[in-house]
């Protein structure tokens, strides 16, 4: 495996990148919002599930595909922002119910929480680009593992650390759906927050050129 130095730097790095709030926090932070703490974490769940598929790709080698088929790439990229859109909108179509005092989607459930992250995470080349340009600059070719192994041991260190990080997030949210949850009107708006996100993410998916 790579040297404590080259660990230490990758733990760091990690950190600083799972951190920074992007489209898997506010994604969770979203399902939260529309389905409470428990669907929140089922999302989490998800992510971190469809996250493995990457990795796998990533030790195996496939993830070079998007760069040698950009249709390939797009098309992927295409349907996960579809599929976004999809579920935002689907919000605002669905009539306000209540679960458990929590704002939440006619039918939303944290099992179906779960189930759309896992395909929202595995039709994201995002994800795919990220391991197979990050952990490569922490591999060893010298060291006694395979680099197979390598990618996935090291995949697998970041997949923890940003579901972390997720985790975090669903909480925050869920603290404030829950000083919210008395108002059938903040819970509505609170609805329409989450689906505005989810919207908001497939279009920024959508229009990104690489």
């Amino acid at each position: 495996m790579p040297t404590a130095d080259i660990l230490l730097a990758f733990v760091v790095t990690t950190a600083v990148f799972a951190f920074i709030p992007g489209p898997a926090m506010l994604y969770a932070a979203a399902q939260t919002m529309v389905g409470g703490r428990k669907a929140g974490l089922m999302a989490v769940l998800g992510i971190h599930i469809g996250a493995y598929g990457h990795i796998v790709a990533a030790a195996a080698g496939l993830s070079v595909l998007f760069h040698a088929i950009p249709v390939a790439y797009m098309l992927v990229k295409l349907a996960g922002a579809v599929y976004l859109i999809w579920l935002g909108v689907s919000l605002f179509r669905t009539r306000h119910t209540r679960v458990d005092g929590l704002a939440a989607g006619a039918g939303k459930s944290p099992r179906k929480a779960f189930l759309e992250s896992i395909a929202v995470e595995v039709l994201n080349p995002k994800t795919a680009i990220f391991f197979m340009a990050f952990l490569p600059q922490f591999v060893d070719g010298a060291a006694g593992f395979p680099l197979w192994i390598q990618f996935a041991v090291l995949g697998t260190m970041v997949n923890a650390v940003f579901t972390f990080a997720d985790i975090v997030s669903v909480l925050l949210a869920g603290l404030v759906v829950e000083r919210l949850k008395q108002s059938s009107m903040a819970q509505r708006l609170v609805q329409r927050a989450g689906g505005t996100i989810l919207v908001g993410l497939g279009a920024h998916l959508a229009l990104q050129r690489n």
